[in-house]
């Protein structure tokens, strides 16, 4: 079952009452105003994330925030409306560590059913700066590949992004 966020109840554009609609057979329910028709798209939200190689090894964060809090995940977070997505990631990794990174590639994008975020997470190297942690983050750490601590992270992306990232180093 697919359930709406119950924040929306009224329409952007003309304040009606937005109720929960199946317009077309093959698609989800969406919210629409009763009074004027505008059908108020539910989107994903877009994060950006940097694997961070430092040496042979990988930066991970402890998050200081929830959900999840006191987990590792590698640095990351929202998109901002108009930014372009390497520079979201670029910008999220110095405000997590306080470094200035430059993009490698493109690791992966990963998504999950039922999940809002849409994960997009790039190679980075460090151009500038010492590691520390910084308002969201309680702990910064160079991980060896064979040291991550696997029962300790946040995200099923983090994991996912991390397994993507030492295949590619094996091939």
């Amino acid at each position: 079952m697919h359930h709406h966020d119950p924040e929306f109840r009224f329409c952007p554009v003309c304040g009606g009452r937005l109720e929960s609609r199946r317009l077309k057979e093959n698609e989800p329910d969406r919210l629409v105003c009763l009074d004027c028709g505008f059908v108020f798209y539910l989107d994903p939200k877009l994060v950006a994330c940097t694997i961070v190689e430092i040496g042979e090894g990988i930066l991970l964060v402890k998050r200081d925030i929830q959900p999840q809090k006191g987990k590792w995940v590698i640095p990351g977070g929202y998109v901002d409306r108009g930014e372009e997505v390497h520079r979201a990631a670029i910008r999220e990794t110095q405000e997590e560590c306080g470094i200035d990174i430059t993009i490698e590639r493109l690791l992966g994008i990963y998504s999950y059913p039922g999940r809002m975020q849409v994960v997009v997470v790039y190679i980075g190297r460090p151009i500038n700066g010492i590691p520390v942690a910084g308002e969201e983050t309680s702990e910064v750490r160079v991980y060896s590949l064979e040291d991550i601590p696997w029962s300790q992270l946040a995200f099923q992306s983090t994991v996912d992004a991390l397994k993507d990232y030492i295949r590619s180093k094996e091939e």
